[in-house]
């Protein structure tokens, strides 16, 4: 894990580097980092955001195979996969962008936790930056005990309830269910261990978690959008597949 996060970690440190030469500012280079970061990562959201919308739309198709073929294990096999085909789907692509994005923020979080430890010689003059002021907060290098930490909370609850609300399909099987249910649960918690470790960590890295996640706030508000579309143009769709049946 310490070499992938290395592999990852160093070339943000690079460009963290950069971002603070041109800017001259650490709080700064940080939200501008985590811009570009999330920017780059805003096509892998959009492609989730239409797996999972596509999954809406052809989840009743499945439940209804999985009834008529619940003693026919092979034949459901069969029907599932001509079923994907019909419909342009592959269940697996909601996890592909999960996946790619996941070691990316690991080594941000990584790198803006203990910068030192990826640091060579020719980042010296770095060393000094994460100790620099930034609005209130009077080293970066240090936690801070409330006022970071609460914005870094409010803005995960708030990311997280949008999230939740865009991958929710509507399952009605115990599962969908049950899953529901602890996300529901995690939209409480979650929030509240960012809260909690957000006092102990640099501001650095809560900086980078709170803009972060005000970020996602808006990204979210932009996929809800796509998500609506996606979804209005599957029930155009079905209506008129409905109409040319009765004809």
């Amino acid at each position: 894990m310490y070499t992938l996060l290395t592999v990852i970690a160093k070339p943000l440190l690079w460009i963290l580097e950069l971002l603070y030469g041109l800017i001259g500012n650490y709080g700064i280079a940080i939200i501008v980092l985590t811009l570009i970061v999330k920017l780059c990562l805003y096509p892998l959201y959009i492609k989730q955001t239409k797996s999972m919308a596509k999954m809406s739309t052809v989840q009743p198709k499945m439940q209804a195979l999985q009834n008529r073929y619940a003693n026919d294990k092979e034949m459901l096999n069969v029907k599932m996969a001509e079923l994907y085909k019909e419909e342009g789907f592959n269940p697996m692509s909601g996890c592909l962008p999960m996946i790619i994005q996941m070691p990316i923020i690991m080594g941000l979080f990584a790198l803006l936790r203990n910068p030192l430890m990826y640091m060579d010689e020719e980042s010296s003059s770095m060393i000094f930056a994460f100790h620099e002021k930034f609005l209130w907060i009077d080293d970066l290098s240090q936690p801070d005990k409330w006022i970071l930490p609460i914005i870094a909370g409010v803005a995960t609850f708030i990311a997280f309830t949008m999230n939740r609300l865009l991958q929710d399909n509507g399952g009605a099987d115990a599962q969908a269910q049950q899953m529901n249910s602890m996300m529901k649960m995690m939209q409480y918690i979650f929030p509240l261990m960012i809260l909690w470790l957000a006092r102990t960590y640099p501001s650095g890295l809560s900086v980078y978690w709170a803009v972060s996640q005000i970020i996602q706030i808006g990204f979210n508000i932009h996929l809800t959008t796509i998500r609506k579309k996606i979804r209005k143009e599957a029930e155009i769709q079905e209506l008129k597949e409905k109409l040319s049946k009765k004809k």
